[in-house]
């Protein structure tokens, strides 16, 4: 089973109120075993919402409030659910607070990334899931071969 960020699917889950319909993404994982999660919305965040981003570990809203708990929330219970299942790999969005992989957005509101995870990717990545985004589907293709 494959865990997928659901916007990658196109599901309008994002801060915005919108997804990201991937064709590409389609077709690899046409024929398995999907399980889509936005573990933003599991961890009772509205969509549309306030952009978060991550500033010293904590998970901060352009508006100044801090969310961090509805980040970790949602990652417990995306990892309740998919404990249900045989999860080896995991497929998420690139820069997002919970599901970038390897760059997140850098705290100050501005567009620049850097390197580190998301909530939800580091706790999939602990639990031994390995994670792909959307940027390294070449990775993720020869993973599944």
């Amino acid at each position: 089973m494959i865990v997928v960020s659901s916007c990658l699917l196109g599901m309008p889950c994002r801060y915005d109120g919108s997804g990201f319909r991937r064709p590409d993404i389609i077709e690899i994982l046409e024929g398995r075993d999907v399980l889509p999660l936005c573990p933003e919305q599991l961890g009772g965040l509205p969509t549309p919402r306030t952009p978060c981003e991550i500033v010293n570990g904590v998970v901060m809203g352009k508006d100044g409030i801090e969310r961090t708990g509805y980040f970790r929330r949602g990652a417990v219970l995306a990892l309740e659910a998919i404990s249900k299942f045989d999860v080896t790999v995991a497929l998420l969005k690139e820069k997002s607070p919970s599901c970038g992989s390897s760059l997140i957005y850098d705290g100050s509101f501005s567009g620049r990334v850097t390197k580190g995870r998301g909530i939800f990717a580091s706790a999939l990545v602990d639990m031994g899931v390995t994670v792909f985004s959307e940027e390294s589907l070449k990775g993720l293709i020869s993973f599944l071969i």
